[in-house]
């Protein structure tokens, strides 16, 4: 997995002083977590492997969780069938657990599935001790299921195909800086320029060194006629109510797509 030990060893003097601000205030008055809760959790592992990029996303509020868990795919399955067959096949079993443990949420748009995998879960339910604990067996599952696919993985040393897994990172990264479904919240909460830093700098580190393409040199389909990018959302494909994929992992989107 990527890191630094310049960037642990700030997180580590953020997390021990947050740990020693949150017990010096219990000493003085009794505290309470916020009833809203968010989860942006990724890891990707160095452009000399291939593997799917492990994505976890909630937010909880006091009526409801939102959720998205994947291992998404570092290129298109539709297209890219060996891949699809070299990280996913064995994995069906997961999305058997808890499709009905976590059903999924409702109509998803063919712009939000882009990035998915056919064991991705997409669940909106009542936030209940029952159901967090179910999620929580899922986030764990998922991920040691991805630490395990990174401990298989056989390095690449072929420049141009290492080369090919970046320019992958760097255009999934370039779609969640832009697309990420949190970004206008967090515009609203820290502003548009704390929120860019944010988004760039730390949420989707990378998008400035990995490459250099823009958005529109991805994916030209969301260019104004101004050259700008379109920020509307969910504006290009069809809508799915129900798990657009077989059990096989074979995608059927096309009978139920609105």
């Amino acid at each position: 997995m990527s890191g630094g030990g310049g960037v642990l060893g700030a997180g580590s003097s953020y997390h021990r002083f947050v740990h020693s601000a949150m017990e010096q205030t219990r000493l003085r008055t009794a505290l309470a977590p916020h009833p809203s809760q968010v989860l942006d959790f990724a890891a990707f592992s160095e452009p000399e492997y291939d593997l799917p990029i492990f994505c976890a996303n909630a937010f909880t509020s006091p009526v409801q969780s939102i959720v998205v868990l994947d291992l998404n795919p570092l290129y298109d399955i539709t297209l890219y069938k060996d891949y699809k067959e070299k990280y996913f096949r064995n994995l069906m079993p997961l999305i058997q657990k808890y499709s009905e443990l976590l059903p999924w949420g409702g109509k998803i748009t063919s712009e939000s599935l882009r990035f998915f995998s056919p064991v991705v879960i997409w669940s909106i339910f009542e936030p209940t001790e029952q159901n967090h604990h179910v999620l929580y067996s899922a986030l764990m599952d998922y991920y040691k299921v991805w630490l395990e696919l990174a401990d298989q993985a056989i390095k690449e040393n072929d420049a141009s195909k290492i080369a090919h897994n970046r320019e992958a990172q760097h255009r999934y990264l370039t779609w969640r800086a832009e697309k990420d479904p949190g970004y206008p919240l967090l515009k609203k909460l820290i502003g548009e320029s704390h929120a860019k830093d944010l988004v760039t700098e730390f949420l989707f580190e990378g998008v400035n060194s990995l490459g250099s393409k823009s958005f529109l040199d991805y994916f030209p389909e969301y260019a104004r006629d101004d050259g700008t990018v379109n920020k509307k959302r969910s504006m290009i494909g069809k809508s799915f109510e129900t798990r657009p994929w077989d059990a096989d992992g074979e995608f059927i989107g096309g009978d139920d797509a609105g």
